[in-house]
């Protein structure tokens, strides 16, 4: 029987399996980190820059028109007839209605005939007063029949004074049967035809007349807002261009912005207690009549320019539990920073920042949702990118202000 050789010991065996083993672990390159291997988050930033804003606000509005002229009659009598066209224009001093003038013509002719009578009294009173007074002197007359003679001159004066006011009264009674227009503009319907009864100073008036060039437009406004706009322009933080007069741009019911720009004229000395409002009044040129009394209207007041506006994009802005404005921003060292911020009012798709943040500052805009405060970040300018042409950005030109 052939002799076979003995095995190894198994200590032996297992301390050549693991060296074995160390060997290969040596030769193959170690796994990195799950931390090392991790690269830094890619996130878009816009840089806040110091720019000149002008800032306008949108108000609710009713137009009004610019002069209005209710025609009423001043004396009583019957129409005979009526000499304007309802809805035309009509100038001031136009003849519109006419009343029957009949007897208006015999008080005045009756007013001249009295008046004629005490200038012819008169006559006589004077040249007895003369006779009187040479007589006097020669003792032929009293001194009492000279007295009761310059009396009697004196009251002949004043009757012929009364007569030539009951004259004048006469010849305007007569005027006023004919009713003329008191101002320029445009009248609407009328409130009676011929053969109708009309009196002096009737409730009913028989047209109006509205002036619509230029015209009025009165917006409310918060007195609180009003207070702040006029704190920001004593402090200097907004300028008003030009002459300091706001400009007033309108939007029609129907969505089309006015083509002329109006100007504000005042606001109103008092504030209404039941709404805490404010009635400011603008003036617009009105050439072709486009806009009518008792219109509804947008007003867009331009306020004035801030010349160190910082805007943040509306898209960077959330919100904390409490309802607070919150930004992330990118400090030095390229780790996120969370601020809280205050915003003033929104400017397209923009906020108009108050405080809490400085020219300068990175604000975060994409990539929100892989950040958090702390984290080492790698910083990328943001770009955004313009949206594909549609069919409303094709439309013609005359659609413009539609398509708002």
């Amino acid at each position: 029987m052939p002799h076979r050789p003995p095995l190894p010991a198994l200590p032996a065996l297992l301390v050549l399996l693991a060296s074995l083993a160390l060997l290969y672990a040596c030769d193959k390159p170690q796994a990195a980190s799950p931390a090392a291997a991790q690269p830094k988050p890619e996130v878009g930033f816009v840089e806040l820059q110091h720019e000149a804003l002008t800032l306008n606000t949108e108000l609710p509005g009713r137009t009004s028109a610019h002069l209005i002229a209710e025609v009423r009659p001043q004396v009583g009598g019957i129409v005979q007839k009526r000499l304007f066209r309802e809805g035309t224009e009509v100038k001031a001093g136009e003849m519109l209605y006419q009343i029957d003038p009949a007897s208006f013509q015999a008080a005045y002719d009756s007013a001249k005939a009295d008046l004629a009578k005490a200038q012819a009294n008169i006559r006589s009173l004077q040249l007895k007063v003369e006779r009187y007074r040479d007589l006097v002197g020669i003792k032929a007359v009293s001194q009492q029949d000279y007295d009761d003679a310059k009396a009697s001159l004196l009251q002949a004066d004043a009757e012929v004074e009364a007569a030539k006011a009951a004259l004048e009264t006469a010849r305007i009674n007569l005027d006023h049967t004919r009713v003329t227009a008191p101002i320029s503009g445009r009248i609407g319907r009328s409130a009676v035809t011929a053969g109708a009864l009309v009196t002096a100073d009737q409730s009913t008036a028989l047209a109006t007349i509205q002036q619509l060039d230029p015209i009025y437009v009165d917006v409310t406004r918060s007195s609180t807002e009003w207070l702040r706009l006029q704190q920001a322009l004593a402090s200097g933080r907004l300028q008003q261009p030009g002459d300091n007069a706001i400009s007033v741009r309108l939007r029609l019911e129907d969505g089309r912005d006015y083509p002329q720009t109006g100007r504000l004229l005042f606001s109103e000395v008092t504030v209404d207690e039941s709404s805490g409002a404010i009635t400011l009044r603008a003036e617009f040129p009105n050439p072709r009549q486009l806009l009518l009394p008792g219109m509804y209207v947008r007003a867009l007041l331009d306020e004035g320019v801030d010349t160190a506006a910082l805007l943040v994009p509306q898209r960077a802005v959330s919100r904390d539990p409490r309802g607070g404005a919150t930004v992330y921003v990118i400090n030095a060292d390229n780790k996120i920073e969370l601020r809280s911020i205050e915003t003033e009012r929104a400017v397209g798709d923009r906020w108009l920042l108050r405080s809490g943040l400085d020219a300068g500052a990175h604000v975060v805009v994409d990539g929100l949702q892989k950040i958090r405060p702390g984290l080492e970040v790698k910083p990328v300018a943001f770009a955004p990118q313009l949206p594909a042409a549609t069919v409303a950005d094709e439309a013609p030109a005359g659609n413009a202000g539609a398509a708002r």
